[in-house]
């Protein structure tokens, strides 16, 4: 059995694949997968550079390209080993996946210049799949280079024996990029961005970095250790000072002795697309425009007393907010501040007993000190100031190595251990006052956050993730309750970074991230600089929608809607290609004008069609000189020298290097060949 030729990797049937190109072509390929390097599975990106080294191994004639059962074999292997790591998910993920063993596979039998063009345009689909990953500026801009060496490759298929071929090849894409740039913003602008007929999903089973819908103690110390970025906020009116930024999320009301969960679980959603889109009208007074990353959740983080602007969020119970589909890519949306207070005009017995749940055992000493702090306690508001006075003044210390407390874990907190992080100390408050008969609730998000480039917006990073309580209290209603601010107020005042210097334990599990080095002026800036870049370009290019585009339509004068943005859109196709023509035709022109010698062949051809023979372009002057012998007799010998001279002026060994008198010479007699010609068929005819 046969498994692997060693033979010339090209098929007698086709045009061998110049290394130069393949070069090209698999370069392409490798950065074409950066995107999604850390979406696929490692085992299938050391497949992918096996293959493709394989093919560049066979091209320098060290190995053969696979046999049909080789083929099969690896084949199969690849699919089976991919069955086995998907475990029956479809995904996103999963079918890029399978699709990106497609393109590897395609390695083994690329041979010829026709293979070369079925994996060029496999190549531009997996950049476009990019995308549906990664739609960072940077992300985009690498994107771009990998279709431009494909495109380079292209070139050097065509020509590769061609002097100065690289050096053409980027001048003619930077020509091509040059001309189409006025006419891709156009239509980026005026095209309508109409809402799909289907949405397709974009959840995947990667793990997503966030607050997530329980917290547990060390949940949320160990999220500390992310310098992720969660969302980013532009304010009308300037940064708020940070002890005002508490971006609530979600409430956690239900108690198990553990873990803190939702009361209301989240409702079930139909697959589909969130809306990304909060239009691109100025912010007003009071007003406050978040960009938030993926989270894979349905809530949005908002400060309290707000009122949602744009359309694409449900305000609900509690002043939170929940998108309608689960936020699967980078969603804008805004919502405007309500100074006034709002007093709640009671709590339901329902409700009371919702917040007052408890489970019937456990923590034995924050139950005795609940009844304590009631018996000493004249109202609601005293027994919670007395808690925090406490947390004040005794030796409570805040950190980011929080020991373990596995039993009666509020116990030992509030009367061994007395070190903890936001959500040891949030449960046992909320523990505490639910017991002394105070409804009380766990409400989880952020707090806080780094202003960005020039403080122009807001930067709120995983390391922000916060809880903190809300208390019930007469005549106030619900009322935050954080006991952080009470035993690191350094945190509440300056960030998490200032709270835990003297432990040092600010993202001392990631070695890379640059907000590590803050204290670094240089790379400090060097990273509000990227990240500047990166939201601008979120915001006005990626975020372009339809609500967007309306907005921005609606300040040029005509009352411009959808139905006049579609005339628009067609009218400029039309006048590109209407322009792209009438530019061909002038260069045509121009050529025939520089050239004599095309000018004499292009009344060849005129002469024969006005005397009934078909004369294409792509037929060569030899051609057409047989079909003009056939088809009239007294043609041969003058038609035959015609085809002769032009291909001895273009083609034969002293092309170039004839002397100007000589090609003048030439040249007449080209004309007196044609005259003659011309003569013989006026008579034929």
């Amino acid at each position: 059995m046969k498994l692997a030729q060693r033979s010339n990797p090209v098929s007698s049937s086709g045009t061998p694949i110049p290394a130069s190109a393949l070069l090209w072509l698999i370069a392409a390929f490798f950065i074409l997968l950066l995107p999604q390097w850390d979406r696929l599975p490692p085992w299938l990106l050391g497949a992918c550079g096996l293959l493709a080294g394989w093919r560049w191994l066979v091209q320098s004639g060290r190995v053969g390209l696979p046999g049909r059962w080789l083929r099969l074999t690896v084949m199969a292997l690849l699919i089976a080993t991919y069955i086995v790591t998907v475990e029956g998910r479809f995904t996103v993920d999963t079918a890029a996946s399978f699709f990106v063993i497609a393109v590897g596979l395609k390695w083994l039998e690329t041979r010829t210049s026709r293979d070369f063009y079925v994996l060029f345009f496999i190549l531009v689909y997996l950049a476009t799949v990019n995308f549906l990953f990664e739609q960072g500026i940077f992300w985009t801009l690498l994107n771009l280079v990998g279709v431009a060496l494909l495109l380079l490759g292209i070139q050097v298929l065509n020509a590769p024996g061609a002097p100065h071929v690289l050096a053409a090849g980027w001048r003619r894409l930077g020509g091509m990029f040059l001309k189409s740039l006025p006419i891709v913003l156009l239509l980026f602008l005026f095209f309508p961005r109409l809402e799909p007929l289907w949405s397709v999903p974009l959840v995947s089973d990667r793990g997503q970095t966030g607050i997530s819908d329980t917290m547990s103690p060390g949940d949320i110390s160990n999220l500390a250790q992310s310098s992720e970025r969660a969302f980013r906020v532009t304010f009308a009116d300037g940064l708020p000072p940070n002890r005002e930024l508490y971006w609530r999320g979600l409430i956690l009301d239900r108690f198990d002795g553990t873990t803190w969960r939702q009361w209301d679980t989240e409702r079930p959603t139909r697959p589909g697309r969130v809306s990304v889109d909060s239009g691109l009208e100025e912010l007003q007074d009071n007003e406050y425009d978040v960009l938030m990353d993926p989270s894979g959740q349905r809530w949005a983080f908002a400060l309290a007393d707000s009122r949602a602007v744009s359309e694409n969020l449900e305000e609900e119970r509690w002043g939170l907010f929940r998108f309608k589909r689960p936020a699967d890519t980078p969603v804008r949306y805004r919502l405007s501040r309500d100074t006034a207070t709002l007093l709640n005009a009671g709590l339901s017995p329902a409700f009371r007993r919702r917040f007052l749940q408890l489970p019937a055992q456990g923590n034995p000493r924050a139950r005795a000190l609940a009844s304590e702090l009631r018996a000493t306690s004249s109202s609601d508001r005293e027994l919670v100031a007395r808690l925090l006075t406490r947390f004040r003044e005794q030796p409570y210390f805040y950190t980011l190595r929080p020991p373990l407390m596995p039993d009666d874990g509020i116990d030992t907190l509030l009367f061994d251990e007395r070190r903890g992080f936001c959500e040891h100390y949030a449960g046992a408050t909320t523990f505490v006052l639910r017991s002394a008969g105070i409804p009380a609730r766990v409400v989880a998000g952020y707090q806080g956050g780094d202003p960005g480039a020039n403080n122009e917006y807001l930067i709120v990073r995983q390391y922000d993730a916060h809880a903190w309580v809300e208390a019930w209290l007469p005549g106030s209603g619900w009322t935050r309750v954080d006991p952080t601010a009470a035993i690191a107020p350094d945190r509440i005042e300056s960030g998490l970074r200032e709270a835990v210097a003297d432990e040092g334990s600010f993202l001392e599990e990631d070695w890379t991230s640059p907000q590590r080095y803050g204290d670094q002026a240089l790379i400090r800036w060097a990273s509000l600089q990227v990240d500047r870049l990166n939201y601008q370009w979120q915001r006005w290019v990626v975020g372009y929608q339809g609500q967007s585009q309306l907005d921005l339509m609606s300040r040029l004068p005509g009352n411009i809607g959808m139905k006049e943005l579609g005339y628009f859109s067609a009218g400029l196709v039309a006048f590109g290609l209407l322009v792209a023509g009438l530019v061909s035709a002038w260069k045509q022109r121009g050529i025939l004008t520089r050239d004599p010698y095309l000018r004499v062949v292009a009344q060849w051809r005129q002469l024969l069609e006005r005397s009934g023979l078909e004369a294409p372009t792509t037929a060569t002057p030899s051609q057409l000189a047989d079909s003009a012998e056939a088809r009239w007799p007294a043609l041969r010998g003058t038609a035959r020298a015609f085809a002769r001279m032009v291909n001895s002026h273009y083609y034969g060994a002293s092309a170039g290097s004839v002397e100007p008198a000589q090609r003048k010479a030439d040249l007449a007699r080209l004309k007196r060949i044609l005259g003659v010609n011309r003569r013989i068929l006026r008579k034929a005819r």
